[in-house]
C-alpha cells in the first residue's frame, strides 16, 4: 500500500453526500478562551458511570480526578481547569437524556488556556523504557476513551488476549462525516504526536502490524503522515492505507471490510477477529496521557456549518457548554435553525444548549433551513414506494424499512428479527429515501425502547 495511492479500498453500500469541509479544512486549530464554568458528566463512556470523587465546595486542580469507578469497563473523569465544584447536580447529555455532573466554577484569574506542544513528540521520549502494562495503567488512569464514536474506554480496548491475540492495529484516520476536520487538522499540524500515540498503542497491545487508513480526499494529510513516518524512528510495520471516500467508511466494520477484505461477525466486535481499531485522536490523547502525562481534559472540536458566524476547529476544554463553545465561533447566523452535536449524518440535534461537550464531542454542527430541506424541515412524509434504495446502500446488508415498520407498530420483537441492534445509524437510509421517512430515527427510537424493556437505560 502506497501513500500516494487513489483508493481502491472500499466496502458494499453506502453513499456519498456532500463533504461540506471547505469551511474549515483549511482553518487551523486555535485554542478556545478558558470557559466560565464546566460541567464534568459522570458517564462519558460506555460501561460503568462514575461516581464522584469530589464535593461540593472543594477546589480541584486541572487535571485531577473528579469521578471514578472500580470497574473495567469504565474511565475515570478529570477537571480541565483549577476552580471550586459548585454542585453536583443532573445536566442534559447528548444520548442518555439527563447525566449526573461536576459542575466547577473556574478560577478565571488563575487558568492560562491549555495548548498543544507538538514538540514534545519528536524526541527524547523513551519507547524502550516503557512496558505495555504501564501503557495500559496510564491510558486507564488518564481516562481515555475512544474519541470518535461511542466511547469505549481505551484501556479495555489496548488489553491483550491470549485466546484471541490482536494480529493487525487499525488506525481510522477517515473522518467519512461530512463537515468535520478535526483529526485532518491534528494530522496536517501534530501528526509527531499521533505516530507517538500509535506507536505506544501497538506496543502496549502487542500488535505486529499497524495500518493507518485515510480516505483519498484527503492527499495533504496522507502525504504528511507518510513523510513523518519516513523521518521518525521505531515506526517500523506501520504503514498507510489510503481507502476510497465514501460514507460511512470510518464505521470500524466497514473500515475492517475495506482494508483487510474480512468482515466482523454480526453482533460482534473487531477483536474476536485479532483486529483493533482506534481513533486518530485517541492515538494523539495516548501520548499525551503517556509521554506528557496530562488526563484527557481537553479536545479538538470542529464548529461548522452555514449557520455558524465563523466556522472552525477549536481545541477545548471537556465540560465547555456548547452554547459557550458556538460563541468562539462567532455564534450562529439568522439562517440557523437546527444545532447538532456531531456530524449531519450521524449526529444528535440539540434542545439544550447548556450541554456540555464530552470526550466523544468531535464537532458541533449548526444547519439552516435550506440545507435541511423544505420538505424534510416541514416533516412532510410521504407512504414508502418500496424502491429498494435503502437495501441498496445499507452498509450492514439490513432491510431498514422493515425494521422502522416494526418500530413504528410497536413490534420490538420483530424488529429484533430483522437485526435491528446490528444497525450501526449511519443515516445512509434517511438520506437516500425519496419518501422523507427517517428511517434511522426509528431504528434509534427502536433500540432505545428496547434498551428500557430490558432496563438497561433509564425511562
Amino acid at each position: 500500500m502506497t501513500a500516494n495511492a487513489k483508493g481502491q479500498f472500499t466496502f458494499p453500500g453506502g453513499v456519498h453526500p456532500p463533504d461540506s469541509k471547505t469551511l474549515t479544512e483549511d482553518s487551523p486549530i486555535q485554542i478556545a478562551p478558558v470557559p466560565k464554568q464546566v460541567a464534568i458528566m459522570l458517564s462519558q463512556h460506555i460501561g460503568a458511570p462514575c461516581s464522584p470523587t469530589v464535593q461540593k465546595g472543594d477546589e480541584v486542580q486541572a487535571g485531577q480526578v473528579v469521578g471514578n469507578a472500580d470497574a473495567f469497563v469504565c474511565a475515570p473523569v478529570h477537571s480541565p481547569v483549577n476552580g471550586k465544584v459548585k454542585e453536583i447536580a443532573l445536566r442534559s447529555h447528548v444520548v442518555l437524556g439527563r447525566v449526573q455532573a461536576v459542575i466547577i466554577d473556574v478560577d478565571l484569574e488563575n487558568n492560562p488556556p491549555k495548548k498543544i506542544n507538538p514538540e514534545k513528540y519528536t524526541n527524547g521520549f523513551d519507547f524502550d523504557a516503557i512496558s505495555p502494562l504501564q501503557i495500559r495503567d496510564t491510558v486507564r488512569n488518564a481516562g481515555l476513551v475512544g474519541m470518535g464514536g461511542a466511547g469505549f474506554p481505551t484501556r479495555v480496548k489496548l488489553e491483550p488476549n491470549e485466546q484471541s491475540p490482536k494480529k493487525i492495529m487499525i488506525v481510522n484516520a477517515c473522518e467519512c462525516e461530512p463537515y468535520i476536520t478535526c483529526d485532518y487538522r491534528m494530522m496536517l499540524e501534530n501528526p509527531e504526536q499521533i505516530i507517538a500515540g500509535v506507536k505506544l498503542a501497538k506496543k502496549a497491545s502487542e500488535s505486529p502490524r499497524v495500518i493507518i487508513a485515510i480516505e483519498d480526499n484527503k492527499p495533504k494529510a496522507i502525504q504528511m503522515m507518510a513523510r513523518k513516518l519516513r523521518e521518525l524512528h521505531g515506526t517500523e510495520n506501520i504503514e498507510i492505507a489510503a481507502v476510497k471516500t465514501k460514507y460511512p467508511q470510518g464505521g470500524e466494520r466497514q473500515l475492517i471490510t475495506s482494508v483487510l477484505n474480512q468482515y466482523v461477525p454480526t453482533g460482534g466486535i473487531p477483536p474476536m477477529i485479532g483486529i483493533l481499531v482506534l481513533n486518530t485522536a485517541t492515538t494523539a490523547a495516548i501520548a499525551e496521557a503517556v509521554i506528557a502525562d496530562w488526563p484527557l481534559t481537553h479536545r479538538v472540536v470542529t464548529i461548522s456549518g452555514e449557520g455558524v458566524s465563523n466556522p472552525g476547529n477549536y481545541y477545548c476544554s471537556i465540560g465547555t457548554s456548547i452554547a459557550e463553545v458556538l460563541e468562539f465561533a462567532g455564534g450562529t447566523n439568522s439562517e440557523a435553525v437546527r444545532i447538532i452535536s456531531g456530524g449531519p449524518m450521524m449526529g444528535i440535534a440539540i434542545a439544550d444548549l447548556d450541554t456540555p461537550i464530552t470526550k466523544t464531542s468531535g464537532a458541533i454542527t449548526v444547519l439552516t433551513k435550506q440545507q435541511i430541506g423544505k420538505a424534510k424541515f416541514a416533516n412532510q412524509q410521504t407512504p414508502c414506494i418500496r424502491c429498494g434504495r435503502c437495501l441498496e446502500i445499507c452498509p450492514e446488508q439490513l432491510n431498514p424499512t422493515k425494521i422502522a415498520h416494526a418500530v413504528k407498530h410497536e413490534l420490538l420483537d420483530t424488529a429484533q428479527t430483522y437485526f435491528m441492534t446490528a444497525c450501526i445509524e449511519c443515516g445512509c437510509c434517511s438520506y437516500v429515501c425519496p419518501a422523507n421517512i427517517e428511517l434511522t430515527g426509528y431504528i434509534k427510537t427502536g433500540k432505545i425502547l428496547l434498551a428500557r424493556q430490558k432496563k438497561k437505560m433509564p425511562q
